[in-house]
This record gives structure tokens, C-alpha cells and sequence, in this order.
């Protein structure tokens, strides 16, 4: 894991609302999220299935379903994302804003060449660009990711797993984008293959000054990878800070469950967390984690935790920090633990 300095960020995400449309009403997948990441700066995106991680990554690239509400700010290198023309979307996804999906193949058209996906992308964005010139930026990106460039007229499917993944990752980088955006982009591969596409992004991040989004469940890809990391939880950030102390002194009840279940080498007993996540459409009131809370006490259900400072640039969602209320540093009594 490398550190850089905290600067102006080049992607900036404020009160972030989204939700799906569903029979039983609008379910809020994303709900008031705060985010930003400065150039050359990585974020690991961490959480459950089904909190909300992924909806964050395409609702900036505006890849939404039909029937998805989305309100808040978006600002990349200034410029405001929320409510923007289609057409000026277009340009912005791959030129500005870059994605790197979970599984290559669902992406890569087995019908066309390499160097064929790479000349559709340069042209969707440069239609005059000849294909001579495409080609020697498709080369240029392959071999920046170990590809050797004479494999370029290959066909997606004569590519092992990996290769495909540094295809993906080639095709990004052809169109410079400001930040890159990877959902769980390791999940299909073996960890030697695996290591080697994390080490790729975190050189890749370092040397093109690239803004990095890492969205992934796997804690111990963001501990390697990621500068920051940011906790989902039902839709919301719970926790945010630098991975060092975030991972040392982690404040939230529900990040320090999520580290409590990792496996490792010393591991004697397993560890979970009780119960499940809540319904989105209807989700319970007050703290979104308390009826899975071991530290929950009588305010958790009457107040929504506002994200308190506990650290220089470290941050949690949850009442236990709150100098106002009972159980606060600060306050009157320690909290009521209910649970175990």
C-alpha cells in the first residue's frame, strides 16, 4: 500500500441519493454518500452484498436502469455529473471516467479482434481518428499492461483470465481518463493472477496520476491496494479514513465486525456477523446497523448517526462518538450493549 498527500480532489461526491423502482416501492440503494478522491489517490469501496458499492460506481458513469432516480453532486475536475446531457455523458464515461468490470468476458465481443474493441473505443470518442493511429494507441496500452503488442489480432478467447482483465484495464487507459473505476476486478481470477492485476492498477494509478476507485468485499485487496477506504453499510458510508488506521483502530461496530471475520493463518475460531442486512425499501429507523449492533443502547433506534471526527481524517457514523448523547465521549453513561 502506498500513501499520497491529501490534495483538491479530482472526484468529489456529495449527498448522493439512489434508488430502484420496484413493485413494493423505491428502494434507496444509495443514500446521502460523501465521498472524494484526489489524483493519483486510491479508495477501496468495501462492504456487504447488496450495500451499495456497485450502484455507486455506475450511477457516476450514468449506466442506470431505466426506472433509477438519482440526485446529489457528482463533480469531476470541477465539472458537475448530476443531470448532465446524454450526449456530454457519453463523452465523459471512458474519456474522463474509466470502469473496469468483474468479469472481461461479459465485455469483450468474442466476434471481434483485439485491436478491433480498442478502434471502436478511440472512435466512439475521436471519429476521426485513423486507424493507423488507433492502433498504435491500442499497442501502446497493451504493452503497458505486459501485453505484448503482436497479440493485438487475437481473438478475446485466446487470452487466459488474467490477460483478458489486463485487455480491460489496456482499454481504459487508451482514453486517459482523470479516475478509474474498478468493481470487484479481481473476483474471477486465482490470488497469483489476482496479485498481479492489483500490483498493475496500484503502478498504473501511481504513474499516470489516476484517481482510483476500488470497489471490492475483499478487505484484504484494499489493506495491499488502497490509500483510503470508505465502509458501505445499507446504503450509506459508516465508516471512512486512511486503510492503516481505519484497519488498526477501526471505530464503527460494523467495520470492526467485518475485520472480526477475516481469516487468517493465527485464525481459532470462526467469526460472523449475526443476522442479515436490511430491507432498503423499508429500513429500520434511527442507525440503519443497530438490530445487528452488539453496542446498540435505547437512542440507536430514535436517532440517524450523523458522521462524527474521530480521528485527524478518520470518520464514523454511529452514536458511540457523539459528545450530545448518552454513551458519547462525553456524555452522561456508557451505552446499554444489547446482543453479544
Amino acid at each position: 500500500m502506498s500513501t499520497v498527500p491529501r490534495s483538491e480532489p479530482v472526484l468529489e461526491i456529495r449527498d448522493l441519493h439512489v434508488a430502484y423502482a420496484t413493485d413494493r416501492g423505491m428502494l434507496g440503494a444509495v443514500d446521502g454518500v460523501d465521498l472524494a478522491v484526489a489524483a493519483g489517490e486510491s479508495l477501496g469501496v468495501v462492504g456487504e452484498s447488496g450495500c451499495g458499492k456497485s450502484t455507486i460506481g455506475r450511477s457516476l458513469l450514468g449506466l442506470l436502469p431505466a426506472g433509477a432516480t438519482m440526485s446529489g453532486s457528482v463533480r469531476l475536475r470541477g465539472e458537475e455529473l448530476v443531470g448532465i446531457s446524454d450526449t456530454r455523458m457519453r463523452q465523459v464515461r471512458g474519456g474522463e471516467l474509466g470502469l473496469v468490470f468483474q468479469e472481461p468476458m461479459t465485455r469483450l465481443d468474442p466476434l471481434m479482434r483485439v485491436s478491433d474493441h480498442f478502434l471502436e473505443a478511440l472512435r466512439a470518442h475521436d471519429p476521426d481518428i485513423s486507424k493507423d493511429d488507433a492502433f498504435e494507441r491500442a499497442r501502446t496500452a497493451l504493452v503497458s499492461v505486459g501485453i505484448p503488442p503482436t497479440r493485438a489480432r487475437n481473438y478475446p478467447h485466446e487470452f487466459s483470465g488474467g490477460m483478458r482483465q489486463r485487455i480491460m484495464i489496456a482499454l481504459t487507459l487508451v482514453l486517459h481518463p482523470a479516475v478509474i473505476i474498478a468493481d470487484e476486478p479481481t473476483t474471477a481470477l486465482d490470488v497469483v493472477v489476482e496479485a498481479q492485476i492489483l500490483d498493475l492498477l496500484d503502478m498504473l494509478r501511481r504513474d499516470h496520476e489516476l484517481g482510483l476507485v476500488l470497489i471490492t468485499h475483499n478487505l484484504g485487496i484494499v489493506a495491499e491496494t488502497c490509500d483510503r477506504v470508505a465502509v458501505m453499510y445499507a446504503g450509506r458510508i459508516v465508516e471512512e479514513g486512511p486503510v492503516a488506521e481505519v484497519f488498526a483502530d477501526p471505530k464503527h461496530p460494523y467495520t470492526q465486525g467485518l475485520l472480526g471475520s477475516v481469516i487468517s493463518v493465527d485464525t481459532t475460531k470462526l467469526r460472523s456477523i449475526g443476522g442479515a442486512p436490511p430491507d432498503l425499501v423499508d429500513p429500520p429507523s434511527g442507525c440503519r446497523f443497530r438490530p445487528r449492533c452488539p453496542k446498540a443502547f435505547d437512542l440507536c433506534p430514535r436517532i440517524d448517526p450523523p458522521a462524527y471526527a474521530v480521528g485527524a481524517d478518520h470518520r464514523a457514523a454511529c452514536l458511540l462518538y457523539s459528545p450530545d448523547v448518552t454513551g458519547g465521549p462525553g456524555g452522561s453513561e456508557s451505552p446499554v450493549e444489547v446482543g453479544s
